[in-house]
């Protein structure tokens, strides 16, 4: 038996290695670690995106230089973001978890819902701008010229490929993985203003852009956003943004972001004050499509009502006690012992408190 003392020393110490899991500091530490790693993980993915823009646009023009390729310049371009893009989220999600599937790590998750979300995103997008060209079209302050040279249409093909290539570029760089990592760092309100910020940023560069187009792309980078919150997938936001894109420059012949490039058959510019036309910004930079983007945002929220459910929602796990314990050892034995007897086995549960008191007694 070993002295007083020590028994009370190697009480003490026992008591020290029982607290360390509970130990507040440490539980609190953890969570603190992971925040900075995605945080980390954040900064590393946009300064890749930045990165990855540059290397694909300087790639893209010497190919489309090298092939006489002018014509196919943003479809190539589109294509060597993406595989940048894709390749670099990929190598920085392995620091996370080794397993996780590319189309995971892109945001752009296999399910049975991929079209439908895509056609709905489409659809709210090219709505959007039907409604933002509509009072430029009442007011007659249009001037249309139509190419219907046989190139403009194939034209038409490359840009729309483009577009669709661009779109997904852009939904991954800005509400893909850097997207996801802030939202496991600071948390998806504070992540939603920061990306939304960050989208107008870069997207203010253009040298065509208003304090008035900066605002409209804050609250459109806040709608794909939402996208992304709504879906927890890009396949949404990626429809509604290639229908934004493919309806202002293939459609319409506006301006997209500022730039005219990818217009074919149909240019058009508008005449007019600023706020009605934008002007050389086009569309996104009129005072009226603020109004329409915040109208966009709540019918977003509507029509993603079953799919919020299905993809966001923690699936409900059941509780309580089970109630489907063994019989009695006793019970079984009876019913093994009259199986072979045509007469039924009575089994008489008895209570387990004493019935010499009725309930009508008075209590002592």
């Amino acid at each position: 038996m070993l002295p007083l003392r020590e028994r009370a020393a190697s009480n003490q110490s026992r008591e020290r290695i029982s607290l360390l899991p509970s130990d507040p500091n440490l539980s609190e530490a953890r969570p603190r670690l992971r925040r900075s790693l995605h945080l980390a993980l954040f900064v590393t993915s946009i300064a890749w995106v930045v990165a990855a823009t540059q290397l694909a646009a300087r790639a893209a023009r010497g190919f489309s230089i090298r092939f006489q390729l002018g014509d196919e310049f943003l479809l190539i371009e589109a294509a060597f973001l993406l595989f940048l893009l894709g390749a670099g989220f990929a190598m920085l999600q392995s620091i996370m978890a080794r397993n996780t599937p590319l189309r995971e790590t892109l945001g752009l998750p296999e399910r049975r819902t991929a079209r439908s979300e895509w056609a709905t995103g489409a659809a709210i997008g090219w709505g959007t701008i039907v409604l933002a060209v509509l009072p430029m079209a009442l007011i007659g302050t249009l001037s249309v010229r139509f190419w219907t040279e046989p190139r403009s249409f194939w034209l038409v093909v490359v840009n729309l490929a483009a577009i669709a290539g661009l779109a997904l570029a852009s939904e991954m760089a800005f509400r893909g993985y850097p997207y996801q990592r802030l939202i496991e760092a600071i948390g998806p309100s504070w992540a939603t203003v920061v990306m939304a910020l960050l989208f107008a940023a870069i997207g203010g560069f253009n040298q065509n852009g208003s304090r008035s187009a900066t605002v409209i792309t804050v609250l459109l980078g806040a709608l794909l956003c939402s996208a992304w919150l709504r879906t927890h997938g890009l396949w949404l936001g990626w429809g509604l943004r290639f229908a934004w894109m493919a309806s202002l420059g293939i459609l319409f012949g506006f301006p997209v972001n500022g730039l005219d490039n990818v217009s074919s058959l149909v240019q058009t510019r508008a005449i007019g004050p600023e706020w009605l036309t934008g002007g050389d910004f086009g569309p996104e930079g009129t005072i009226w499509m603020v109004l329409l983007l915040i109208g966009a945002i709540a019918v977003l929220i509507r029509t993603t009502r079953e799919w919020a459910w299905e993809y966001t929602h923690k699936p409900i796990v059941p509780g309580g006690y089970p109630m489907d314990g063994a019989p009695p050892a006793a019970h079984t034995a009876m019913e093994k012992a009259g199986q072979g007897t045509k007469a039924p086995i009575l089994v008489q549960i008895l209570p387990s408190t004493s019935q010499t008191r009725s309930v009508n007694d008075d209590l002592p």
